[in-house]
């Protein structure tokens, strides 16, 4: 099958999925899924309202977190004699690629108003020489590619010579950096000839694939370690689902969008009672190895963008789970304080346990390791999940902006005369 015919396929597929659910359409965006936010109002107004001002925050918050031509690694709230003030620390390459993706998803006006005059396509073309100099990163190579295809329509060849080069190596590879390959690949197809690398990452994602549907954090999983071999996170979850999904819709390959599929039914069967997305997971078994943080980026954010893109691909429709995520936001029984605050403009980063260096999940890990599903009683007395995170960095805003205006699956993979997607 030719990618033509395997886009309009995959697009029939999108076009029945729409049907089923019950929306309708304008030109190019069959079913009307492409518009997430009034797939969102049908189902809760209420929640629709709450995700506009989520929106408004991001494109309010951002600013502060752009600093001398890139975003930040941090916005902190730190006590001082005159009262609690943001502090921004660090830089980040990772994140302002991602910022550049989900600023793409906005009107010119407000990049401007965000990048000091700039645009979202000029930011992402800044982070190629950057991500040039990258010898151990090649989740940053693979995140700016992605964004330099996507919100500047340019074909990073240095970048995708870079992740040519670990895939020939055949070193052991995280998870999310693989699937951030496969995206990148995906959103280059119409620049230049990236099927063959975007086949590499999807065949390394798949054959490392537990028969839960989840993924572990490293392909392969053996290079975590004995103790860490089986967990996976919900990161590395989102981002092969993403993938996955993308790949299926740019080539029609069905077994890429069963994988996607059962990665995100396993995901949801897990969701919390009160819509979390559990922090980690047993590849292997398709159990929760450690719960917190939950993080408010994967409830609405990431969550949002895979199992959008899931379903728009002809997956299974999980828009429900993404509204328990989101309910989170504001009915969290974790933490007493609120995880939006509306004066600074930020959404908190997480609830997560009292403990030092990661205890918890150090414990959940090893005991998982060796009895699968085992929680070891009385871990949330010990270490009760009530610390409310006062940072938020500015990638989780740009994420947000991404999952729900990127316009999803469709808008990036249609067909053109040309066979290729646009």
């Amino acid at each position: 099958m030719n990618q033509k015919s395997a886009c309009i396929l995959s697009m029939n597929r999108v076009a029945r999925a729409g049907e089923q659910s019950g929306l309708s359409g304008g030109k190019g965006m069959p079913g009307g899924i492409g518009d997430r936010m009034r797939a969102l109002r049908m189902l809760s107004p209420a929640l629709h309202s709450r995700m506009e001002r989520f929106i408004e925050l991001s494109k309010q918050g951002l600013p502060r977190m752009y600093v001398e031509g890139t975003f930040v690694h941090t916005v902190r709230a730190v006590d001082s004699p005159s009262g609690r003030k943001m502090r921004p620390e660090g830089d980040n390459l990772r994140y302002t690629a991602k910022c550049a993706l989900g600023l793409a998803c906005v009107d010119l006006e407000t990049q401007a108003l965000v990048l000091d005059g700039g645009t979202a396509a000029q930011l992402a073309l800044a982070t190629i020489p950057r991500a040039e100099r990258e010898t151990d990163d090649p989740g940053a190579v693979a995140l700016a590619a992605w964004a330099v295809a996507e919100a500047a329509g340019h074909y990073a060849e240095t970048l995708f010579k870079k992740l040519e080069e670990t895939f020939d190596s055949n070193e052991p590879l995280a998870t999310v950096d693989c699937a951030w390959t496969l995206i990148a690949a995906l959103a280059a197809l119409h620049l230049a000839d990236t099927e063959p690398l975007a086949g590499r990452a999807r065949n390394r994602l798949m054959a490392a694939q537990g028969a839960s549907g989840l993924f572990p954090h490293m392909l392969p999983a053996s290079a975590a370690g004995r103790l860490r071999a089986h967990v996976g996170s919900f990161a590395d979850q989102v981002y092969s689902t993403l993938g996955l999904a993308r790949y299926s819709v740019a080539t029609g390959d069905a077994a890429a969008l069963d994988a996607a599929d059962a990665c995100g039914a396993r995901i949801c069967a897990l969701q919390g009672p009160e819509g979390q997305w559990w922090w980690h997971y047993d590849a292997r078994h398709g159990t929760v190895v450690e719960g917190y943080p939950v993080y408010s980026v994967h409830q609405h954010g990431m969550g949002p963008m895979a199992l959008l893109d899931l379903r728009e691909a002809g997956g299974r429709d999980h828009l429900e789970s993404v509204i328990r995520g989101l309910e989170w936001i504001d009915r969290h029984p974790e933490v007493s304080g609120s995880m939006v605050d509306e004066n600074e403009n930020v959404i908190w980063r997480k609830a997560g346990r009292r403990e030092l260096k990661k205890v918890a999940r150090g414990i959940s890990a090893a005991t998982t390791a060796i009895y699968p599903g085992f929680t070891l009683p009385g871990l949330d007395t010990i270490f009760p999940p009530t610390r409310l995170d006062y940072e938020c960095r500015p990638y989780e805003l740009g994420w947000l902006l991404y999952a729900w205006l990127s316009g999803g699956t469709v808008r990036r993979l249609e067909p053109t005369g040309s066979g290729k997607p646009v």
